[in-house]
């Protein structure tokens, strides 16, 4: 648009929905333009402007903002300004329209008007609309659309899982892998191809308060998916503020008298909130009841408790949320790992017609062990006895006529094998057809995915600093200690309680002896990379500045009083090689809250500062190293002080459920038959009755008990189910060509191009992003002021 002029009429080439715009302003420089129809001002540069001058021709039809048309017949110009002369549509009668009185909803969008009007754009938008659409052309072809668009690695029972699950309309499925997994990503890829092909819109994510910062982030990091976290103080916050201004998003208007108060929930469509925080509000409870949900998500479902007499408040919330709700993930670890009557009511949630009786559902589970057995023979391709094959075809005998028993029975026992494999694989499949939950669960187990490392652990006795224990012994006396204080003698030190007025105490990094075990210790695994974990975030920085004191050492910390960029510049630093041009750091420390939802796969030694009381937050820490993708020992180093309840929780642990060298499935289990004994234990640490080593014998014998009646329950038809190996070496191979041939990164460069986004190099496959002042649009979707760092490289 060349030499505008102020009443000139306009569109902007970028933002064609704005509608007809009137140049405001024009100086050397700048020209401002006044879109009324969307009562939006925007000021550009006037060599740049994308600025189109819309001019009508003899025939056109236009209509003046008082809403009567007029055919154009002629034009005149004075001053710039152009006046329209034509016929009025209503009554033929002639007449006039200057261009400033034009109709401001006016929009040139469809290809013949923009052509005639001379909106012509450059030729770098066509090419970008001609790759835009090949981009979406493959995408729509794709049977993995909205699963590979994640920031994580193809993995085969993942991506099964994923296709399995997300394909279906309101899937209502129970997510029970064992620890490390990856559940989380199987829930978080089928919510995404759920959002993307928009079979859902509004999902409501539930989980326990430990891991509600591992969600926000997973969900955040490796999918794009920004979660809304709800508590009380939001909802309160929205709930005042919408009383205050009229809140658009509650119909009706709440400041009238009687009026129903808004509902917060109704404010985000995607929510993240806590259990405890539902069942504790019943009224927020009830808002979020009566809201309309495509997808519920329900994290650590086995803490839901239920027996057939009676149920948990919080067992009967979800209940109460699933039975409204269209699509329903439970993601547990383990499915009976509160018996039969806990997985009962599981499934129960989720297929209550399918699952109706927890009798019948146990004399249908007793029924299936001779089947299991028999499967086992079969997925083994061992050689079937008659009993096997019996078993077998009694459970499918419905499905098959008496010819084709026969011919399976001979193809089975052809001892040159010709066509008992074939036959084999159409045996499992009848037999999955057939199987009770195989629609429903999905479990696969570390037994039957390869790829995961060993743990070592090396432990370190430390003495108890004395003024540790004058403060623990005045207190216990007190009996004012917190069970989780009590592993954390730190702490209680810091906060002063205790101490003698008259005291004044040094700090505690220069008494305790982790303090100097740690900076040794680091010293001796360089060049090895550490990760460090300690309960709070104030410990963790005490630790990165003691170690910086001591030795000179540059620790990464990480927290949950950072930002989310924050951490990841102290992940990536942590995760640069120490030998990189940009100088990676050796060790990172964490708090427990902090580290929640990263993996570090890269590192092989972990330093437990200290030791969780819950075996779940243990396992989760572990969790961080123990991945799949780990390629060697996870070396786990646990210092602890003596006489004290470090001492007690590290034996326990160890002596009693061997949670540092094998993953506990049952862990959480044994902690809540056994808890308050533990936690006796642990205030009377210096008890020599010999309470403590039977609490050890009845830990071993009870995580004994639940880890054999977890094997005999073992399903390996349902394993088999839950990642089929061929479809799933189908899905890897098609995954991988689809990221072979993308050429994303090409895509992104024309994309950059044309919108002005400045692009600079990161490194290998890296590349950092920033809004610059020159952009053809306001503001580019996701990507904020800070600027970001973007990869299509997969392992990168």
């Amino acid at each position: 648009m060349q030499n505008p002029i102020p009443g000139q009429r306009c569109v902007s080439d970028a933002e064609p929905q704005l509608g007809l715009g009137t140049v405001a302003a024009s100086d050397l420089r700048t020209v401002t333009v006044h879109f009324a129809s969307s009562d939006e001002t925007r000021t550009y540069a006037k060599s740049t402007a994308p600025l189109t001058r819309v001019v009508f021709k003899p025939g056109d039809q236009i209509r003046s903002c008082d809403g009567w048309s007029l055919t154009v017949t002629q034009l005149k110009e004075q001053d710039g300004l152009l006046t329209y002369l034509g016929e009025r549509e209503d009554d033929h009668s002639p007449a006039s329209l200057e261009e400033t009185d034009l109709d401001h909803f006016i929009q040139l969008i469809r290809p013949a008007e923009r052509l005639f009007s001379g909106q012509v754009d450059a030729n770098k938008w066509f090419e970008l609309r001609y790759h835009t659409l090949l981009q979406l052309h493959r995408l729509g072809r794709s049977e993995l659309t909205g699963l590979t668009g994640g920031r994580t690695r193809f993995i085969p029972h993942q991506l099964y899982i994923a296709h399995e699950v997300a394909n279906r309309f309101a899937p209502r499925v129970l997510l029970a892998d064992e620890v490390g997994l990856g559940k989380t990503i199987e829930a978080g890829l089928i919510l995404q191809q759920q959002l993307l092909t928009e079979q859902a819109r509004r999902v409501l994510i539930v989980v326990p308060e430990s891991l509600l910062h591992q969600w926000l982030v997973e969900m955040l990091r490796r999918f794009n998916l920004r979660f809304s976290i709800f508590d009380e103080e939001r909802c309160a916050a929205l709930t005042d503020n919408s009383n205050k201004t009229g809140d658009p998003y509650e119909d009706g208007d709440s400041s009238e008298p009687g009026a129903e108060a808004p509902n917060p929930f109704n404010s985000e469509q995607l929510i993240l909130c806590t259990l405890e925080f539902l069942c504790r509000h019943e009224t927020r409870f009830q808002q979020a009841l009566t809201c309309d949900w495509d997808l519920l998500v329900v994290d650590e479902a086995h803490h839901l408790q239920w027996t057939p007499q009676s149920s948990s408040h919080q067992y009967q919330c979800i209940e109460q949320l699933a039975a409204k709700t269209k699509g329903v993930l439970l993601l547990t670890a383990t499915p009976e790992q509160l018996g039969k009557a806990g997985h009962f009511a599981r499934l129960r949630l989720l297929d209550p017609h399918r699952f109706p009786d927890f009798d019948s559902f146990v004399k249908e589970e007793e029924s299936y062990e001779p089947i299991a057995n028999a499967v086992s023979a079969l997925l083994d391709n061992q050689t079937l006895d008659q009993d096997k094959l019996g078993v077998l075809l009694g459970n499918i005998q419905d499905q098959i006529s008496a010819e084709e028993r026969q011919a399976i029975l001979n193809a089975l026992q052809d001892t040159t094998g010709k066509h008992s494999e074939q036959t084999r694989h159409d045996l499992i499949d009848k037999l999955l057809d057939h199987h009770g939950t195989g629609r429903v669960l999905f479990r696969n187990t570390r037994s039957a995915i390869k790829g995961f490392p060993e743990r070592t652990l090396k432990a370190y006795p430390l003495p108890l600093p004395k003024a540790y224990a004058q403060v623990l012994a005045q207190l216990q006396e007190a009996g004012v200690i917190e069970t989780q204080l009590l592993l954390c003698p730190e702490l209680l030190y810091s906060s002063g309680d205790g101490h003698e007025q008259s005291q004044s105490p040094s700090h505690w990094t220069t008494i305790d002896p982790r303090v100097p075990w740690l900076s040794d210790t680091l010293d001796d695994l360089q060049p090895n990379k550490v990760l460090v974990i300690t309960a709070s975030a104030a410990s963790a920085m005490d630790i990165a500045d003691a170690l910086k004191a001591r030795t000179g050492l540059h620790a990464a910390v990480f927290h949950e009083g950072m930002s989310i960029i924050e951490r990841d510049r102290a992940a990536a630093y942590f995760a640069d090689p120490l030998e990189g041009p940009r100088g990676g750091g050796q060790v990172l420390i964490c708090s427990e809250i902090g580290s929640e939802g990263r993996n570090f796969q890269f590192a092989h030694h972990l330093v437990l500062f200290d030791l969780p009381l819950n075996p779940d937050l243990l396992e989760q820490r572990i969790g961080r190293l123990d991945r799949i993708g780990q390629t060697q020992t996870i070396q786990i180093h646990v210092p602890y002080l003596l006489g004290c309840a470090q001492e007690s929780m590290y034996q326990w642990y160890h002596l009693g459920l061997n949670a540092f060298e094998q993953t506990c499935p049952t862990g959480y289990s044994v902690f809540t038959q056994t808890k308050d004994l533990l936690i006796a234990a642990l205030h009377k640490f210096d008890d020599d009755s010999g309470d403590f080593a039977a609490l050890i014998d009845k830990t071993k014998q009870i995580n004994a008990d639940l880890n054999a009646a977890l094997h005999r329950g073992r399903d390996r038809l349902l394993e088999y189910n839950s990642c089929r190996p061929e479809i799933a070496k189908q899905l890897m191979e098609q995954a991988r060509e689809e990221d072979r041939a993308s050429d994303l990164m090409g895509y992104l460069e024309k994309i950059f191009d044309c919108y002005g986004i400045d692009t600079e190099y990161h490194g290998k496959a890296s590349t950092v992003i920033h809004p610059s002042d020159h952009m053809a649009v306001h503001s580019f979707p996701g990507l904020g002021p800070e600027g970001m760092t973007l990869t299509c490289d997969r392992e990168t």
